[in-house]
């Protein structure tokens, strides 16, 4: 009961974005390129900037690399056994592969670990954002019935804000340039924002999500590799790795959270099995409920 309250309040603000999107039907797109573009830089560029940069960013960046490879060819493996067309492969690949590490694994990490799991949530959200916005454009792209673009993958991830407020988060502490605190107010304000906000929106895509025409033994499969076998793989990986504990069970527990959510608007921008996605975030979060608290339980939480 008491891991259950610890994604309790994460749950309700799902519950409040899912109620006040199927109420007022807000417009998610608008919402969440705001959350996006103006809030999460500022999360970003404070965590990069008030967090010590140590060897550890490197196995961090190793880490989320392997992990990535690992699911993909785990997933290519399987879409092979099923015989899946190069549609429902891309479908598959997007949600099995990329994990809700921002919305949803960020805040579960600060409710568990406090801010020093959030700081490393975040550098974690940062890459997975990189991938995100390169492999995954890539996949829904290659599904789709245009050609795969790599140079709109590239464009995507240069058009990136996040990325830059890392950048410039961690420039400006190996510099060692010293920032006003009242300007530090500023961000930190946005930046403690950004958190509740990106949680209304996976409420309300969630809410908006389409549950036809689902083929549900590969959806049932996709669930199967991004719940059970990404934490399992993870934790492999990190077993070779001379990381903190904290470190290491900070990413076990983002290689365990459900598919994301942005993969549904790649899947419908790129007309990929929107239906196959969507409905597989939509389980993969319902199953969370139950899974995270049993993976917090295995990390000592």
């Amino acid at each position: 009961m008491a891991l259950l309250l610890i994604i309790l309040p994460v749950l309700i603000v799902f519950a409040t974005g899912y109620i006040g999107q199927k109420k007022l039907s807000l417009d998610i797109k608008t919402i969440s390129t705001m959350s996006l573009y103006l809030m999460s830089p500022p999360l970003a560029f404070r965590t990069f900037y008030q967090t010590p940069i140590t060897h550890d960013y490197f196995y961090i960046f190793g880490f989320a690399i392997l992990l990535c490879v690992g699911l993909f060819i785990i997933t290519f493996i399987v879409t092979k056994a099923l015989r899946a067309s190069r549609s429902e492969s891309s479908a598959m690949m997007l949600g099995a592969v990329f994990m809700n590490s921002g919305n949803y694994g960020a805040p579960v990490a600060l409710f568990a670990f406090g801010n020093e799991g959030f700081h490393i949530a975040v550098i974690i959200m940062v890459i997975h954002s990189l991938f995100m916005n390169s492999l995954g454009i890539f996949f829904a792209s290659v599904g789709s019935k245009e050609n795969a673009s790599v140079k709109e993958a590239l464009r995507a991830v240069l058009r990136m804000p996040v990325l830059y407020g890392a950048v410039l988060g961690v420039v400006l502490q190996l510099t060692h340039v010293p920032i006003h605190p009242a300007i530090m107010d500023g961000v930190s304000l946005i930046a403690d924002a950004s958190i509740p906000v990106v949680m209304l929106v996976l409420g309300m895509q969630l809410a908006a999500m389409s549950r036809k025409r689902v083929n549900y033994a590969m959806m049932s499969v996709t669930s199967v590799i991004r719940m059970i076998v990404s934490p399992l793989l993870a934790a492999l990986i990190l077993y070779f790795m001379p990381l903190d504990p904290l470190i290491k069970s900070v990413l076990i527990l983002q290689a365990a959270m459900p598919a994301a959510a942005n993969t549904t608007m790649l899947a419908l921008q790129f007309n990929t099995e929107p239906d196959l996605v969507s409905f597989t975030t939509f389980i993969t979060t319902v199953i969370s409920i139950i899974s995270i608290p049993i993976v917090l339980f295995f990390l000592g939480v």
